[in-house]
C-alpha cells in the first residue's frame, strides 16, 4: 500500500504554533518513527486550554501523513459526550471498508455499538473488535490513530482508546490523545505514559506573538505577553481582540483568568455577527456532530426565519469556524463554549427545541435536546431519559446512563420518582467504581422517601462505595435488615444479593457466630432452593464450619449450569473457602471461560483471583502465576482495586514457594500497603504466611514459628477461622525448632475440626500435621498414612512431607532409605518450578550419598509467565485469533509472541510446543 487510508481531519493549530515545542516534536517524531518501523506506543498529551495540544496533534498527523502511514482522527465535544461510541465511531469511520477482516462476531459487536440495534455487545468486546481492526489495518499501513479533548469524549470511547493504548507495544499502532487538564479523563492514570505541556518560556513566547502580531506597539507587546502567560493561543488570539476593543489597560477583565479571557475575545467576535450567523452558530455549539443541513433547519425554526448557508461567511471571515462546507467545525473549543455561553437562556432554549425537531431519526441525541429545552419538569422526558439510560447501560455506556437518570431526577415532580432514580444513578456509578459521585448522588436523595428495594438499592451502594472497616458488626445488621425489607417487599433477587454480600463480610473479616448465624438464618427465609448456588455460597461463606458438610454433600450431587458463570463462580466460591480446591479450581475455570467470552473483565479479574489460590495448593503452579498475573492487570485497568490486592497476594505466596524470597517479601508488603479496607482478617491472614513461608525457604525457622504462632491468636488482626491452613506450615517450623510440643498445643483444635467438615485441605492439614509432629519413635506409621492418603493431590505439601520423611530416616540411621523420598522430593520440586527446593535436595541427596544432575532450566524458567500462557493455549490447539479472544489481545500480537517464544524453547513449529511443554515432568 502506496499512501494512507484516510487523511487527517482538520485539528486546531499550525506550525507557527509549534515554537518553543523542539523537545515536543523531538519525543513524537521518535514515536512516529517507530511506529513506521513497526513498534507501537501510546501518549497522553495534557494541559491547559490552548496551551498547543491540537497543534502538536495536527503536526503529528502531518508527519505520519508524509511516513505514508493512516491517520484516524477524533474530536471530543461536549454535546456528544453522552452518545454512547459517538468519538469511537468518529475514529473508525474511514476504516469500515475494513470490516470484512473481522471476525463475524468482532464486525457484529462493532455495528451494534454504533448502531444501537441487535444483541447488545460488552463494552470490552467492541474494545477488542477495535484492536483487531486497527492492527488489521495496521498491516497494510501503520497506523497513527489521534484524538483531541479526550475529557469531553463520551466514556466507553474513552474506555476502549485505554484499551486498545495499553496493548499496541507489538504492532505498528501510535495512540496519541490530549485532555484539558482540570478535567476529568479517563485515559489519564490508565498505564499509558502522560506527557504535560507547559507554557512557552519567555523568549518563545515573545517570539511567536512577534510573527503572528508584528504591528503591536511596546505597550500592547508589553500587555499581551503579561495577560497570555506564555499560553500559544492566547498569544494568537489577544492581539486580535485588542483591536475591537479600546478598553484601556487595567480594566477590570484584565483579571479575569485566561480562560475566561480568551472566551470573551471569543464572545465579542460572535455578538458582532449578523442575527442568522449567531443563531447558526448556536445551533452548531448545541450540537457540533450535527450535520449543516439539519443545523440550517433548526436555526430557521429558532429564529423564526429561513437561513441559509451564506450565513456561515461572517463566522469564517472572523475566524470562529473552519471553511468546511459540510459542517460547522468551530477552530477551539473554547469558541464553542463562548459561543454557548454568551446566548441568552431564552436563545438557549430555544436552539435546543429546535435541535430536537430535526433529529426525529435519532431519538438517542433528540431526548438530550428535549431535556436541555425543558424548564421545570415533564415526566415524558424523564421516561425518555430513562429508556435512553436502560439502552446505554448493557452497551458499556453505564456512565452516561448515570448522567441520564440524574438528568431525569431533575426534571420529575415526583419526590418518590427522584430519589428512586438518584438511587439507581448510585447503583451504576458505584459499579464504575466512582465512589465521589455515587455517594454525592446518594446525598441527595431522600430516604424517608425510599420503599424497600429502593433502601436494599442503597445498602448495596454503600457497600461498594463505602465498604468501611470489615469488622463493622454494624453493617451486618444494615444489610440484614435490608435483605428482609426487600423480601417482604417481593424482590427476591435484590435480597439474595445484599445477604451474599452479608455472608462475604463475615467471611473475609472472620465475624462473631451470633451474625454469621443470623445471615445463615435470612437464607433459609429467603425461599430459594436448598440446592440453589447462591443459598450454598451463602451458607459456606457464613458458617463453613457448621453448614460446610451439607454444602460439600449438595455440590457433589448438583449437575450445575457451566453455561452460566454466576452459578459457576458461586460454587466455586463455596468449594474454594471449604477447602475443596479441586473443585474450585474447575468450577472457577469455566466460571472465567464464560466471562471471557462474554467480555466481563471485572468479574473474569476476580474468578481468575480466587480460582488461583486454590491451584497454587494444589500445584498448578504456572497456570497460577499466569493467571494471577493476569488477573492482576485486569484488575488494575477495570478498576478492582481489591482484588489487585488479592491477586498480587497469590504471586507473593507463589514467589515464597518457589525459594525467590525477597520478591515474595516486597509482594507481601506491597499487597499490604495496597489493601484499601481495613480489617480483611484472610488477605492479612494469608499475607503473613507468605512471610512465614519466606522464612522457612531461607532456614530462618523461630521467625516463621512466630509469625504462624500469632496467627491463631484471637486479639491479632490475623486472626481467621480457617487459619487451620497454615498448620502444615507450623508443623514444619516446630520441628526445626525443637517446638513440636507447643505447635501440638496451637493445633488441638485441628482434628475435632476435621471430625466434623469433611474438607479436604483440612482433611490434609490433620494429616500432615500428625505425621511431622509426631515423636520419633511414634512417627513412622502416621507419615505413611498421610503420604498414602491425599497429599498425593496436593504435591507443595507431598514434596515438604517426603522431606520429613528423609530427616526422620536419616534420624533412624536409615540413609539409604531416605534416597527414595528425596528423589521424589527433588522430581516434584522440579516439576513444580521451585529450584531453590530443588537445590536443597539435591544437597541433601549427595549427603545421603548418591549425586543428582542439575535439571536443565524448563520451558517456566525461559518464558514470561503470559508467554508460558500463550505457548500452552498453542499447544492445545487454539488458533491465534482464538488466543487472541481469549486474553483480549489482538490475533497478530499472539503471532509476534510465539515469534518470540519459539526460539527460547529451540522449536519451529506449532506441534513441538506441546512436546516442549511436556518435559516438564521430571527427570534426574
Amino acid at each position: 500500500m502506496n499512501g494512507p487510508l484516510s487523511q487527517p481531519a482538520p485539528l486546531d493549530g499550525s506550525e507557527s504554533n509549534l515554537v518553543g515545542r523542539q523537545t515536543e516534536r523531538a519525543l513524537l517524531e521518535q514515536l512516529l518513527d517507530q511506529t513506521a518501523s513497526g513498534q507501537g506506543n501510546a501518549l497522553v498529551l495534557n494541559g491547559g486550554a490552548g496551551i498547543g495540544k491540537s497543534a502538536l496533534l495536527a503536526w503529528a498527523c502531518a508527519g505520519a501523513t508524509r511516513r505514508n502511514m493512516t491517520v484516524l482522527t477524533a474530536l471530543g465535544v461536549e454535546p456528544e459526550s453522552r452518545m454512547p461510541f459517538a468519538g469511537l465511531h468518529q475514529l473508525l469511520l474511514p476504516l469500515r471498508r475494513h470490516a470484512h477482516r473481522l471476525e463475524p462476531g468482532q464486525r457484529r459487536a462493532l455495528r451494534t455499538a454504533f448502531d444501537a440495534q441487535g444483541t447488545v455487545p460488552d463494552l470490552f468486546s467492541v474494545a477488542l473488535a477495535t484492536l483487531e481492526l486497527l492492527t488489521e489495518c495496521a498491516a497494510l499501513a501503520p497506523v497513527l490513530a489521534v484524538a483531541d479533548d479526550t475529557q469531553w469524549l463520551d466514556r466507553p470511547s474513552a474506555d476502549v482508546l485505554a484499551f486498545v493504548a495499553r496493548r499496541v507495544t507489538t504492532d505498528p499502532v501510535l495512540v496519541l490523545t490530549a485532555s484539558r487538564t482540570g478535567h476529568p479523563d479517563p485515559l489519564r492514570n490508565s498505564g499509558v505514559r502522560e506527557l504535560p505541556l507547559h507554557p512557552l518560556e519567555s523568549t518563545a513566547a515573545q517570539a511567536l506573538l512577534a510573527t503572528r502580531a508584528p504591528h503591536l506597539t511596546q505597550a500592547q507587546r508589553s500587555l499581551i505577553l503579561g495577560q497570555s502567560a506564555g499560553n500559544p493561543l492566547a498569544l494568537v488570539e489577544l492581539p486580535e481582540s485588542l483591536t475591537r476593543s479600546s478598553a484601556p489597560s487595567g480594566h477590570p477583565r484584565d483579571l479575569l483568568p485566561l480562560n475566561e479571557r480568551l472566551e470573551r475575545a471569543f464572545g465579542i467576535r460572535y455578538t458582532d455577527l449578523p442575527a442568522d450567523s449567531r443563531t447558526l452558530l448556536l445551533a452548531a455549539s448545541a450540537d457540533t456532530s450535527c450535520d449543516l443541513p439539519r443545523l440550517l433547519r433548526a436555526a430557521a425554526i429558532a429564529g423564526g426565519a429561513p437561513v441559509g448557508a451564506a450565513a456561515l461567511q461572517p463566522a469564517v471571515d472572523t475566524s470562529l469556524i473552519g471553511p468546511d462546507t459540510l459542517r460547522v467545525q468551530f477552530r477551539h473549543p473554547l469558541i464553542r463554549s463562548a459561543v454557548y455561553t454568551r446566548a441568552t437562556v431564552a436563545e438557549r432554549l430555544a436552539i435546543h427545541a429546535a435541535l430536537s425537531v430535526v433529529l426525529e431519526s435519532d431519538p438517542d441525541r433528540q431526548v438530550w435536546h428535549r431535556a436541555a429545552a425543558t424548564l421545570g419538569t415533564d415526566e415524558d422526558v424523564v421516561s425518555d431519559l430513562e429508556a435512553f439510560a436502560a439502552r446505554a447501560r448493557p452497551r458499556g455506556a453505564v456512565t452516561i446512563a448515570v448522567t441520564a437518570l440524574e438528568r431525569g431526577s431533575d426534571l420529575t415532580a415526583a419526590p418518590a420518582r427522584r430519589t428512586s432514580l438518584l438511587l439507581r444513578a448510585a447503583e451504576l456509578a458505584s459499579e464504575l467504581g466512582e465512589r465521589t459521585a455515587a455517594a454525592e448522588l446518594v446525598q441527595r436523595s431522600d430516604p424517608t422517601l425510599m420503599g424497600p428495594e429502593d433502601r436494599g438499592r442503597l445498602a448495596v451502594v454503600q457497600e461498594i462505595v463505602a465498604p468501611g472497616e470489615m469488622l463493622d458488626e454494624a453493617r451486618i445488621r444494615t444489610l440484614l435488615e435490608a435483605a428482609n425489607d426487600a423480601r417482604a417487599g417481593g424482590h427476591r433477587d435484590l435480597a439474595a444479593d445484599l445477604l451474599w454480600r452479608a455472608a462475604s463480610r463475615c467471611w473475609w473479616g472472620n465475624l462473631p457466630p451470633h451474625l454469621r448465624a443470623a445471615v445463615a438464618r435470612a437464607a433459609d427465609h429467603l425461599g430459594l432452593t436448598p440446592d440453589a448456588p447462591r443459598t450454598l455460597a451463602i451458607l459456606a461463606y457464613a458458617l463453613p464450619q457448621t453448614h460446610g458438610n451439607a454444602v460439600l454433600t449438595r455440590m457433589a450431587a448438583l449437575t450445575p449450569d457451566r453455561s452460566d458463570s454466576d452459578v459457576m463462580r458461586f460454587l466455586g466460591g463455596a468449594a474454594l473457602i471449604l477447602g475443596d480446591f479441586h473443585t474450585a479450581s474447575s468450577y472457577m475455570s469455566v466460571a472465567a471461560e464464560t466471562c471471557r467470552s462474554q467480555g466481563r473483565l471485572a468479574l473474569l479479574a476476580r474468578t481468575l483471583g480466587a480460582g488461583s489460590w486454590g491451584r497454587i495448593w494444589t500445584g498448578d503452579w504456572d497456570r497460577a502465576r499466569s493467571e494471577s498475573e493476569e488477573a492482576a492487570a485486569l484488575a488494575k485497568e477495570t478498576g478492582e482495586t481489591f482484588w489487585v490486592t488479592s491477586a498480587t497476594t497469590n504471586l507473593a505466596m507463589l514467589a515464597a514457594l518457589r525459594g525467590e524470597h525477597d520478591i515474595a517479601l516486597a509482594l507481601a508488603q506491597n499487597a499490604q500497603d495496597s489493601l484499601n479496607i481495613t480489617g480483611v482478617r484472610f488477605l492479612l491472614n494469608s499475607i503473613q504466611q507468605v512471610r512465614a513461608v519466606a522464612a522457612v525457604g531461607t532456614g530462618r525457622y523461630e521467625e516463621a514459628f512466630d509469625i504462624l504462632r500469632r496467627l491463631f491468636a484471637p486479639a491479632e488482626a490475623t486472626f481467621h477461622e480457617m487459619r487451620w491452613w497454615v498448620a502444615p506450615d507450623l508443623a514444619d517450623a516446630a520441628a526445626h525448632t525443637g517446638r513440636q510440643e507447643e505447635a501440638r498445643t496451637i493445633l488441638a483444635g485441628l482434628e475435632p475440626l476435621a471430625g466434623r467438615l469433611s474438607s479436604p485441605m483440612i482433611q490434609m492439614c490433620l494429616q500432615y500435621t500428625r505425621a511431622v509432629l509426631a515423636d520419633d519413635d511414634n512417627a513412622e506409621l502416621p507419615l505413611e498414612q498421610a503420604l498414602a492418603g491425599d497429599p498425593s493431590r496436593w504435591p507443595p505439601y507431598r514434596a515438604r512431607l517426603l522431606l520429613a520423611h528423609s530427616r526422620w530416616l536419616r534420624r533412624r540411621r536409615r540413609t539409604v532409605e531416605s534416597r527414595a523420598p528425596l528423589r521424589e522430593a527433588r522430581d516434584i520440586f522440579d516439576t513444580l518450578g521451585a529450584p531453590h527446593w530443588s537445590d536443597h535436595t539435591r544437597q541433601l541427596l549427595r549427603s545421603a550419598g548418591e549425586s543428582s544432575t542439575r535439571r536443565p532450566p524448563a520451558a517456566r524458567d525461559r518464558l514470561s509467565p503470559q508467554e508460558l500462557q500463550i505457548a500452552t493455549l498453542a499447544a492445545t490447539g487454539l488458533t491465534n485469533r482464538q488466543i487472541s479472544q481469549r486474553l483480549y489481545l489482538s490475533h497478530r500480537t499472539i503471532g509476534s509472541h510465539l515469534y518470540r517464544i519459539f526460539p527460547k524453547l529451540g522449536i519451529t513449529t506449532r506441534t513441538q510446543l506441546t512436546d516442549v511443554l511436556s518435559s516438564l515432568e521430571p527427570t534426574s
